[in-house]
C-alpha cells in the first residue's frame, strides 16, 4: 500500500486549498480511508473519515469547511479545504485502514508522507 499526499501550501486567512491523496494497492471499495493532520507540538488528529460506503464524517472544527471525496477511477482521495484558518496549520496526512473506521491514529496501518498546509492571518 503507499499514499501519495500533494497539494498542499501557505495561503492566507480564508484562502482555500485541495488536497491529493494517491493510493496504490489499497482496496478502495473496502478500505477506510482518513484525513489527519499534525501542527508543531501537537498529537495528530482526525480531520475527515471515509467508513462504512457513502458514510463520512467530519471533526467538529472543520465541518462546513473541508469536504472530502474520493474518484476511484483515479485512485484520488480528495480534501477540500476552503475559509482555512491558522489554526488548521500543520502537516496533513492520508491513512488507509483495512479493518476499522474512527479517529485514532492506531487503526490505520499506512500513511502518506504528508503536505504541509501554512495558514497565515
Amino acid at each position: 500500500v503507499q499514499l501519495l499526499e500533494s497539494g498542499g501550501g501557505s495561503v492566507q486567512s480564508g484562502g482555500s486549498l485541495k488536497l491529493s491523496c494517491l493510493t496504490s494497492g489499497v482496496a478502495r471499495r473496502t478500505a477506510y480511508m482518513g484525513w489527519f493532520r499534525q501542527a508543531p507540538g501537537k498529537s495528530r488528529e482526525g480531520v475527515a473519515l471515509f467508513c462504512e460506503s457513502g458514510d463520512i464524517m467530519y471533526t467538529d472544527s472543520v465541518k462546513g469547511r473541508f469536504t472530502t471525496f474520493s474518484d476511484h477511477s483515479k485512485n484520488l482521495l480528495f480534501l477540500k479545504m476552503v475559509n482555512l484558518k491558522p489554526e488548521d496549520t500543520g502537516m496533513y496526512y492520508c491513512a488507509a485502514s483495512g479493518a476499522f473506521c474512527g479517529w485514532e491514529t492506531t487503526l490505520y496501518s499506512s500513511w502518506g508522507q504528508g503536505t504541509q498546509v501554512t495558514v497565515s492571518q
